[in-house]
């Protein structure tokens, strides 16, 4: 296996335009960091598996169904108790706002048992988030768990990913950070950095966390910059019209990762992440929809209830 990427996938609610006097209507996508990351690596031709944790319902059906459409090994353990989580687009004229449903969501039954799956599989990269390490105390074990782990054949990967909503505390801020200084590849948006934080400059992110091989810090629409071994490597980001600007950032690793796996120069992985941050850009969702039909996800198990 090139990849797991380890967290949560969620329905994703789309309004879409009704006729007049019609109730509202929305179509179901499906959207979370990790699952995004998965997709485009299969796409880009890597074998890759998504592990987490998917309610027994409608939505986990889809969500199944949409990864596997796309290439991505769909481990997925089925939680009888808790519904999968699920989140809404609302485009305005000053940006698209989210809101979210993931208050006890299967996928914050996460904990450290599964990194015992994770490793199972013999990943060359585990991939996650400070979203998923947010999501609950299990959670945040398992993440712990995952960036700890001393195997030198995976590389253990790591997007801070603030979310106002989960991370906003000065505690969990400082989570964030103790999280990311035990990973190997590091992806912040300086944004990030300044609201989280309170550092400025890419050179003050990484005198904050000087511990992973490789730092990527995202610049918006000025570019990338990663940071290895004293040396910086700078990509401007192309120039597209923004359609939305969800998703990209799951792109942009995605795209860093794939290169990253080839032993590629580092302006070549910079390349490719701005390239598909770019694509992403110009699309209304978060990642291309797969092409038909879907399959069924491979059998697995776990600790308890169905699996897929």
């Amino acid at each position: 296996m090139d990849a797991v990427c380890v967290g949560e996938c969620m329905a994703l609610l789309v309004p879409e335009e009704a006729p007049p006097g019609h109730a509202p209507r929305f179509r179901a996508e499906v959207g979370g960091a990790e699952g995004n990351v998965a997709v485009h690596l299969a796409r880009a031709g890597r074998r890759v598996e998504w592990h987490g944790p998917l309610g027994d319902d409608p939505f986990g059906d889809r969500i199944r169904e949409r990864l596997t459409a796309s290439g991505v090994v769909c481990r997925s353990r089925i939680d009888p108790a808790r519904p999968t989580g699920l989140y809404m687009k609302h485009p305005g004229p000053e940006g698209t706002r989210m809101r979210y449903w993931r208050r006890g969501s299967a996928a914050s039954a996460l904990g450290r048992d599964d990194a015992v799956a994770v490793r199972k599989a013999a990943p060359r990269l585990v991939h996650t988030t400070g979203i998923t390490a947010a999501l609950s105390e299990t959670a945040d074990g398992l993440v712990e768990e995952l960036l700890t782990d001393t195997s030198p054949t995976t590389l253990r990967s790591f997007d801070v990913n603030h979310r106002p909503a989960l991370h906003d505390t000065p505690g969990r801020r400082r989570r964030l950070l103790d999280l990311a200084r035990r990973a190997d590849v590091v992806f912040c948006g300086l944004d990030e950095a300044q609201a989280l934080w309170g550092v400025e400059t890419i050179d003050g992110l990484r005198a904050l966390i000087p511990e992973p091989e490789w730092l990527v810090v995202k610049q918006g629409a000025t570019g990338a910059t990663a940071l290895r071994a004293g040396d910086s490597f700078f990509h401007p980001a192309p120039e597209v019209e923004v359609v939305e600007p969800v998703g990209a950032g799951d792109a942009f690793a995605a795209g860093f990762l794939h290169r990253l796996l080839d032993e590629a120069p580092p302006m070549e992985c910079l390349a490719e992440g701005t390239a598909l941050a770019g694509l992403v850009l110009g699309l209304e969702g978060d990642a291309p929809a797969p092409p038909p039909p879907p399959t069924s996800c491979d059998t697995d198990t776990g600790p308890s209830g169905r699996h897929h």
